[in-house]
């Protein structure tokens, strides 16, 4: 079943186009990456989908309903949640005070205990930490803290933009580890923004290469990791 369609999609700012009528469709419990040179339009798709930034033309539905023109907090209420390049943690406010502002927009209070249980269990250093101040995390301990917020608003669909960014490689590895694992307990959903193709390639699920504000190519994240055609698109050879 369609979680999450996007159809056309245009986005101007001012006089430039970023995005250039994008399609495309996420199943529940899919996992779809989406990679592409700087400047391909990757932050801008994800922006558009949260309600951060209008299209001028297209559309956007989450679970059937039309999201388009909606405000983030509305489309975070119908289970989206976006983890944005850059972590932006609450730096002055503790590992815990962050995550509760996961769920600040909750209805069902009675769980959120319980969620955060589950946060502290799949990312043990938080819990030691629940106590320090989110700003004196290192990158790495940041990336798990943004990604913990994100669960703790209950989300259906979660899009995160360049996990990978700045973090060793054992980080890295460890992040995707968890968020496999919770896609497969929670049934989740997960759209993310990565410039490694090998890291795609090494997560499985599919893959869609952006490229001048347009999708170029998609395909299994597996197969287009390996595909000469990959590198072709990416860096525009055989572009006429």
């Amino acid at each position: 079943m369609t979680l999450l369609a996007v159809d056309s999609l245009t986005v101007r700012y001012g006089r430039l186009t970023a995005l250039r009528g994008v399609s495309l469709a996420i199943d529940e419990s899919e996992i779809l990456f989406v990679t592409g040179p700087n400047g391909a339009g990757k932050s801008t798709l994800l922006n558009a989908i949260a309600g951060v930034v209008p299209p001028v033309s297209g559309s956007i539905t989450l679970d059937g309903a039309d999201i388009t023109a909606a405000a983030p907090e509305q489309i975070a209420r119908l289970g989206f949640s976006m983890v944005p390049e850059g972590r932006n943690v609450f730096g002055a406010l503790t590992v815990e005070e962050n995550l509760k502002v996961g769920a600040g927009m909750r209805p069902d209070r009675h769980q959120i205990a319980a969620d955060l249980d589950t946060v502290y269990r799949e990312f043990p250093v938080l819990a030691d930490r629940r106590h320090a101040i989110a700003g004196m995390l290192s990158g790495g301990q940041q990336q798990m803290l943004v990604i913990g917020r994100a669960l703790m608003t209950s989300p259906r669909l979660i899009a995160i933009d360049e996990p990978s960014l700045g973090l060793a490689p054992k980080i890295i590895d460890q992040v995707y580890e968890i968020l496999v694992r919770l896609r497969e307990q929670r049934k989740l959903t997960l759209l993310i923004v990565e410039q490694s193709s090998t890291r795609a390639m090494m997560t499985g699920g599919r893959m869609i290469l952006m490229r001048g504000g347009r999708v170029v190519l998609e395909g299994p994240a597996g197969e287009m990791a390996k595909d000469e055609r990959l590198k072709q698109a990416y860096f525009g050879f055989g572009d006429h």
